[in-house]
């Protein structure tokens, strides 16, 4: 990464867009990191709407765009972020992409992985089925991302601990908590 230049994030979410909120927080003063943009696979996602409230730019792509044709890839390649940031993003990035930024492409797990990993296991599907296998504690998983889901080599690991009155409920709003701290942190570790 180049010295003596602001730092370019460039977000990935599909839902609700908290994660990309605290990370905009986070920078938001930053002097030497800035947000270039935030893209999503959902037209609808509620991300856009914090987007235009945080004054972030959001561009919405579908699969094919993704996946079959190099739009998402050029957008990149245009933006040239230091770093790409899954935020709550649900699919799996194309190989391609992932061999052009190796090593810039990080996400964000909500569980200790390699417990709880793999496709299909996101967001709430991941605190249920840690309700329902009686865990201790959980967390979450910082790792860089590869061609495998939840398989790239974990950044950081934070845990909190669990008891048998928490619902999948009070698991998911406790890992969150550790989300909000630890994502920004660790960004701004990989770039300044």
């Amino acid at each position: 990464m180049q010295a003596g230049r602001r730092k370019k994030l460039v977000l990935f979410a599909s839902g609700s867009g908290t994660n990309v909120e605290a990370i905009a927080n986070y920078f938001q003063d930053h002097p030497d990191v800035s947000i270039s943009a935030v893209l999503t696979n959902k037209r609808d996602a509620k991300v856009i709407d914090r987007c235009n409230r945080l004054n972030i730019s959001a561009l919405y792509f579908n699969k094919w765009a993704f996946y079959r044709s190099d739009t998402v890839l050029e957008i990149l390649r245009t933006l040239q972020p230091d770093l790409i940031v899954l935020a709550g993003f649900l699919w799996k990035v194309p190989e391609f992409i992932v061999k052009e930024f190796e090593g810039r492409i990080i996400n964000i797990h909500p569980a200790l992985l390699p417990k709880y990993g793999g496709k299909g296991m996101y967001g709430m599907h991941v605190h249920k089925a840690v309700k329902t296998s009686g865990d201790d504690k959980t967390g979450i998983t910082i790792h860089y991302v590869n061609e495998r889901y939840d398989e790239g080599a974990v950044i950081r690991q934070a845990q909190i601990p669990i008891n048998s009155e928490d619902s999948a409920e009070d698991i998911a709003k406790k890992v969150h908590q550790l989300e909000y701290e630890h994502y920004p942190e660790v960004i701004q570790e990989l770039i300044t």
